[in-house]
This record gives structure tokens, sequence and C-alpha cells, in this order.
């Protein structure tokens, strides 16, 4: 049984500042990851309503 990943990196910026966003691929939700030194924080992404921003199927394929 072939396992795929669950969680995609989508975008990343940074050096010693690492900002990246994550696709969880079963959900389509979409997650802010933040590194800095040696502390880390992760939390959905929010769109103004305060929903979560959900990727489409089309957009989880392409990544």
């Amino acid at each position: 049984m072939a396992k795929t990943k669950r969680f995609k990196k989508t975008y990343s910026q940074g050096g010693l500042k690492i900002t990246e966003i994550w696709l969880d691929t079963e959900t389509g939700v979409n997650y802010l990851y933040h590194e800095s030194g040696y502390s880390g924080g992760l939390t959905p992404l929010l769109d103004k309503n305060g929903q979560p921003i959900i990727s489409s199927a089309e957009k989880m394929e392409k990544s």
C-alpha cells in the first residue's frame, strides 16, 4: 500500500526567520508556519470572515 504525504509545502520564504504555508491534502485547509531561532508556531490561515482558507481540488492537484 503506497502512502502519500498528507502535508505539502506550497510557499516558503526567509533564511533565519522562516515563513511557510502548508496544505493538508486530505482537508484542503492551509496552515501558516513561522520559525524564528529555536521557536516556531503553526496556525490555520483564515479569511477576512475568520473562516479557514480551503484550497480547491484543482489547486491541491497542482501542488
